[in-house]
């Protein structure tokens, strides 16, 4: 499957901000989107998760309540939305592909910068 982010650019602390992964290629049924960021000198972190089947969703604490994770089946697309931005945001934000043993397919990235 091959992955394309969308969407990055900058926004103003506390703004808002949706990035786009469009997927081609098929899908097997337990194939999950995930979205990592990694932020200069630091690893890259998982973000969130969304299951294609079923859009169960999985998120790192430190943006529950802030970001969601959302997919359209009839557009192949996965979305993160991104409200309440805060500084520690800012970083390259990557979609990925894969089932629960692997993230094998990724996207070349999209950077997010924030804003004061």
């Amino acid at each position: 499957v091959q992955l394309a982010e969308y969407g990055g650019g900058s926004v103003q602390t506390g703004g808002s901000l949706r990035l786009s992964c469009v997927a081609s290629g098929p899908m097997f049924i337990n194939y999950k989107v995930g979205w990592f960021r990694q932020a200069p000198g630091k690893v890259r972190e998982f973000v969130a998760s969304v299951r294609w089947r079923d859009a169960s969703t999985h998120y790192v604490d430190s943006v529950k309540g802030r970001f969601t994770i959302s997919r359209d089946v009839t557009r192949n697309t996965a979305y993160l939305q991104m409200s309440d931005v805060k500084p520690d945001d800012a970083a390259v934000y990557y979609c990925t592909g894969g089932d629960d043993n692997k993230w094998s397919d990724w996207g070349q990235g999209t950077q997010v910068i924030v804003s004061s």
